[in-house]
């Protein structure tokens, strides 16, 4: 009876969420394509749907908490992986903004004592592009692997220094600033570069000037030894077993400014409308974070374009996976449409749903 009563007071909010400017029938076109691809492709978790600032959908599928049969519900809090890298990203321009920081300047200006061999040549740009040329900390190369034999410096228990001087300050493999290689390393140097400038931790700058001004009061960063309310626990699909487990023991503090945030969809959806509304950082600032650079990347985001019919749509994309955690902040840049896809499994292909969701919203 409770998941029944929840489906339909979510059906109630979709159809009083319609705005004038969107017809019925492409809402509830919207409806049923997310409905039958959820369906198909199992998906766990929340949805919500932005147009101009204004939801026209929200609505949660399947179970939060598998031990307790406990179904999602559009409150519940999911840790949201590498979308922190957003964040990090917003800080950082921030800094830059109020003459801080200089995006050209190397790591070794800000951290003076840091002893990696690119201290002197990569810069926070590099960083925030993953162009940096050092050697990626993440080392397991697929999940058998780690299933196999874990994931070692997620497993034990690190300070954010540690982390920084452990796998974050490594050799240099490839020329700075020519090849993409995606490293949460660099967001580490990142994290400890805006505790360095502005005197605070990262967990507290993010409060005072992203999350506290937005009233993102769902939101915030997660450590191994809290008992979060309203948390998704996260859940692991083996393909080679065809079950689903438990994501395996890891200490989610050691993602740190990478990814150890949680957050809600509507939370989500209150940074996208003040970042893409020009409210966290100046347009011309908001132009460079969106400013594609190898593979497709700015800073924190990937700029891309996906075609439908005859006509282009530049998208901004920020994707976060950790096992289980499986989550997607999409946003059609000139319609101004956002979409937030936050689950507690890995069984759905976000990028492809929410290719298949545009389409419904376009065509």
């Amino acid at each position: 009876m409770r998941s029944l009563l929840y489906l339909m007071a979510n059906a109630l909010l979709v159809v009083s969420g319609s705005q004038p400017g969107l017809a019925q029938a492409r809402v509830s076109k919207l409806q049923t394509t997310i409905g039958a691809y959820a369906k198909e492709h199992d998906f766990n978790g929340t949805i919500l749907i932005q147009d101009k600032g204004k939801t026209i959908y929200h609505r949660s599928f399947g179970v939060a908490d598998r031990a307790f049969s406990v179904p999602a519900a559009n409150a519940t809090r999911y840790k949201i992986a590498s979308i922190t890298k957003a964040f990090t990203s917003v800080l950082i321009l921030q800094l830059y903004e109020q003459g801080k920081l200089d995006l050209n300047g190397t790591i070794g200006t800000y951290l003076p004592n840091y002893t990696g061999e690119g201290a002197d040549r990569i810069t926070v740009h590099n960083l925030l592009t993953h162009t940096s040329g050092m050697r990626n900390m993440d080392t397991v190369t697929s999940y058998q692997e780690g299933f196999k034999n874990g994931i070692q410096h997620y497993q034990t228990p690190y300070t954010t220094d540690e982390l920084l001087t452990r796998f974050a300050s490594r050799r240099l493999v490839s020329e700075v600033g020519k090849v993409f290689n995606y490293n949460n390393g660099e967001y580490i140097i990142l994290g400890k570069i805006i505790e360095k400038l502005t005197g605070k931790s990262y967990e507290e700058a993010l409060k005072e000037r992203i999350l506290q001004p937005l009233g993102m009061r769902e939101s915030g960063m997660l450590y191994q030894r809290d008992i979060v309310k309203n948390l998704a626990p996260t859940y692991f699909l083996r393909d080679d077993l065809k079950v689903m487990i438990n994501d395996l023991p890891a200490y989610i503090d050691n993602w740190y400014a990478a990814g150890a945030m949680y957050s809600t969809s509507a939370d989500i959806a209150r940074f996208a409308n003040a970042l893409f509304g020009s409210k966290l950082l100046k347009r011309e600032t908001l132009s460079l974070m969106l400013k594609p650079g190898l593979d497709d990347y700015g800073y924190g985001l990937w700029i891309r374009s996906i075609k439908i019919g005859r006509k282009e749509y530049r998208t901004a994309e920020r994707y976060g996976s950790i096992m289980g955690a499986n989550t997607l902040l999409f946003h059609l840049l000139d319609s101004d449409r956002t979409f937030v896809f936050l689950s507690n499994t890995n069984t759905t292909d976000l990028g492809e749903f929410a290719v298949r969701v545009t389409r419904a919203l376009i065509n």
